[in-house]
């Protein structure tokens, strides 16, 4: 059987475009200016800032994985994931240098997205 021709460009399309559907569609999914707010508040020590806008960040981290999934490797995705996580944890700990450390590695993730 074979596949229709327009499935198959489809298919390929939503492949190739993880570089563009990462970038914002508005200021509510706006990962790297979410990374850079969090990375200024926490060489500011200011701590409350830097939990609210870490909720922003995961918030629009799952507005982009939502038009990502399917166009990046899973393995990608996950790295991101898991500094969120490892953030979280450094936050709690009003751990400085980890939080700084967990955020300059997703950055890193992020600018590594769909290449």
């Amino acid at each position: 059987m074979a596949i229709p021709v327009a499935t198959l460009v489809l298919f390929i399309t939503i492949m190739l475009s993880g570089n563009y559907l990462k970038q914002p569609l508005g200021t509510e999914d706006n990962v790297p200016e979410a990374i850079e707010g969090i990375i200024k508040n926490v060489m500011q020590d200011n701590w409350g800032e830097v939990e609210t806008e870490t909720e922003n960040l995961e918030a629009a981290w799952k507005k982009v994985v939502g038009r990502i999934q399917f166009s990046l490797e899973r393995d990608e995705i996950n790295y991101f994931t898991t500094n969120l996580a490892r953030l979280q944890g450094a936050i709690l700990a009003r751990d400085k240098s980890s939080a700084l450390i967990e955020l300059k590695e997703a950055y890193s993730h992020w600018e590594n997205l769909g290449r």
